[in-house]
């Protein structure tokens, strides 16, 4: 069976656009077959999206398993005077994530196909992650470890999960990486977590 998180370039394409509102602003993506939740903006990133956006994002921000690009692009385009690095490992995900930066007029945003970190460089003042349940917990929590290698000191990583889908051992697991992780909200179901580095990622 084929995932959002794998990559199947036999599988057939079937585009169509969906309108997204968010903070009084009207945003147009385009989504396809083989991407997460094509047909409407995922209740799961909308719960982390509301929190986001009263968050400071100055600086380079990471959107992990960006899919079509809902989640970095809209912070993007709330914060024009930051960088914003979008990576997904599926490469239909990645095409349209850089498509919908252009249809939405996005200038501070690049897309990188990646496995996990494999491709990314540098390091990031907030990573933001919508993990992908199906990938199984051992991937997902290998993001959230890894995560803490990549962002600077006093950054943070913001997760949402479900409580159904094991949000509160995620919380307990992140905790014994990064030695704290807060939660900010509950909404509907979903929990959304902070979590921030309070090490010097220098030796890097």
């Amino acid at each position: 069976m084929d995932h959002y998180f794998t990559n199947n370039p036999d599988l057939k394409s079937v585009p169509k656009m969906v309108d997204v509102s968010f903070n009084s602003h009207n945003f147009k993506f385009k989504t396809d077959i083989g991407v997460f939740c094509k047909d409407y903006l995922d209740e799961g990133t909308r719960a982390l999206l509301k929190v986001l956006i009263t968050k400071d994002h100055t600086g380079r921000n990471l959107d992990v398993g960006c899919g079509y690009g809902p989640l970095g692009g809209i912070l993007a385009f709330f914060n024009p005077l930051s960088d914003f690095v979008l990576i997904d490992v599926n490469a239909r995900a990645c095409a349209l994530a850089r498509e919908n930066i252009r249809i939405n007029n996005i200038q501070n945003a690049t897309v990188i196909e990646s496995d996990i970190y494999e491709n990314v460089d540098g390091m990031f003042d907030n990573v933001y992650i919508n993990p992908p349940i199906r990938a199984g917990k051992k991937i997902i929590y290998k993001m959230f470890a890894d995560a803490k290698n990549i962002i600077k000191q006093n950054g943070s990583l913001y997760i949402v999960m479900r409580k159904s889908h094991g949000s509160e051992s995620a919380q307990k697991y992140i905790a014994s990486i990064f030695g704290n992780c807060e939660l900010l909200k509950r909404d509907k179901g979903y929990y959304i977590y902070q979590a921030i580095n309070n090490e010097s990622n220098n030796k890097l």
